[in-house]
């Protein structure tokens, strides 16, 4: 009795241990959930994570393909063109056919554009999961629309552009991207060169080129998060897009040789807050090495509401509406960006010596271990108290999947930011905060830049 007792216990132990051990792993993890994947034939991956949602679904469709890729001269903005031109229909489903199965489905659909990837997204009931696989297989593979459709939507395109642009802050980044950059991609934005947004309606046969080399299953990865299992996804994924066809294209990025001395951006406005950038060059995206978390943690603690410096320039000096600033996540090297609204013009050169004083005490002095370990807390705590819905989960996802193609990056990089010490902060504080990849961008009543 005793010995079948002892091998009872035994069986019951080696049947607990595998679960033991995942959740003791998962709990490692600032994302509490696991992510299941899987990689079709064709290239495309599927990633679920099964969430508490009864009911509920969200259903995204990443692309990495945004104005980074857009590497032909005069063909800009395509990217962000086609979030609008996926919502024009199929032969099965037209644009009004699609509309009313997102009310049957009580779904909202929508998509954004940004320099590293184009998404798309809907949430709605889990129990038609299928139909939304159906409808997002059907307009990936078999978009289609007529020149004068085409030109429609790129009139539109310009209407956006054009009402954006009024904005002084935008022109301060379209000037600020292009001088900072001269050879990379990352020297137009999401929206395009203005050139090109006016010649797009031109650009029929190009729109086609452009959807058949990059709406391509090596280039997207499905995220469904919420009330589903990893085996219905996956099943469904192959159903209705594991004919969808490889392509081949792979665009050549153009490398940004070294900047060399400090560049200027200036947008002379009157009658506007003037306004302060300061644009040094930073790191690509990994989520092995510490240089993006560290300037994360830096940048918080330098200028944050709860730094002294805010306290300074915004509270006691006034000088200053707000000051803030942080690196961009970005899949090739991008922009560390520091900025400062003033409420005078005349100050601006004074509120700039005290952000690079800031920056260059950072440099030498170490920051106190605590204020580290709380930032690094507030940081953590935040993202993890806003995974509350499979919304939020799967954008979430979806971020570290354009940067990486790879969505256990999420977890990656959060480890990464435990390990950062006082010692990361003075490294990257040297190796970034450099006037010789500096781009300064101001906005000011002046007709030149009142920053030297």
């Amino acid at each position: 009795m005793r010995n079948r007792l002892v091998a009872l216990l035994l069986l019951l132990a080696s049947a607990l241990t595998p679960a033991l051990a995942q959740q003791s792993s998962q709990n490692d993890k600032i994302l509490p959930y696991p992510i299941h994947q899987k990689k079709l034939d064709n290239g495309l991956n599927v990633v679920t994570v099964p969430y508490n949602s009864p009911g509920l679904a969200a259903f995204y469709i990443v692309v990495r393909a945004g104005s980074r890729e857009e590497v032909e001269k005069g063909k800009t903005g395509f990217a962000h063109f086609f979030e609008h031109m996926m919502f024009r229909g199929t032969d099965k489903y037209s644009k009004e056919a699609y509309g009313d199965i997102m009310k049957e489905m009580g779904a909202a659909a929508n998509a954004n554009t940004s320099i590293d990837r184009t998404v798309y997204h809907m949430t709605g009931n889990a129990e038609m999961l299928d139909k939304m696989f159906e409808i997002e297989a059907d307009r990936f593979q078999n978009l289609k629309y007529t020149e004068h459709d085409f030109k429609t939507e790129a009139g539109a395109v310009k209407g956006e552009y054009t009402k954006n642009s009024a904005s002084p802050y935008m022109q301060l980044y379209e000037k600020t991207v292009s001088t900072a950059f001269k050879n990379h991609t990352y020297a137009h934005t999401t929206m395009g060169f203005f050139e090109d947004v006016v010649d797009m309606p031109n650009q029929y046969d190009y729109s086609l080129t452009f959807f058949d080399r990059f709406y391509r299953p090596e280039y997207s990865t499905i995220v469904v998060v919420g009330d589903v299992t990893p085996e219905r996804v996956n099943s469904l994924a192959q159903q209705y897009f594991g004919d969808w066809k490889r392509g081949s294209y792979k665009p050549e990025i153009p490398k940004e040789p070294a900047q060399k001395e400090t560049r200027y951006a200036h947008v002379q406005q009157q009658g506007f807050p003037p306004y302060l950038s300061l644009n040094f060059k930073g790191p690509a995206f990994s989520d092995k090495d510490k240089d993006l978390p560290a300037l994360s943690i830096l940048t918080t603690i330098l200028f944050a509401e709860n730094s002294d410096l805010f306290r300074k320039l915004v509270v006691e000096e006034q000088k200053a509406r707000f000051i803030g600033g942080g690196p961009q996540f970005a899949r090739d090297p991008n922009l560390i960006q520091v900025s400062a609204s003033v409420l005078k013009a005349e100050d601006m050169q004074y509120v700039k010596d005290e952000l690079m004083k800031a920056l260059n005490e950072a440099k030498t002095k170490p920051i106190d271990k605590q204020k580290i370990e709380d930032t690094k807390s507030r940081i953590k705590y935040s993202f993890a108290m806003s995974m509350d819905s499979p919304d939020a989960i799967a954008n979430s996802l979806a971020r570290f999947i354009w940067l990486s193609g790879d969505p256990e990056s999420l977890n990656n990089i959060y480890k990464v930011y435990d390990s950062i010490t006082a010692q990361d902060l003075m490294n990257v504080a040297k190796k970034y905060f450099v006037t010789q990849t500096l781009t300064v961008g101001t906005i000011a009543p002046t007709e030149k830049s009142p920053v030297k």
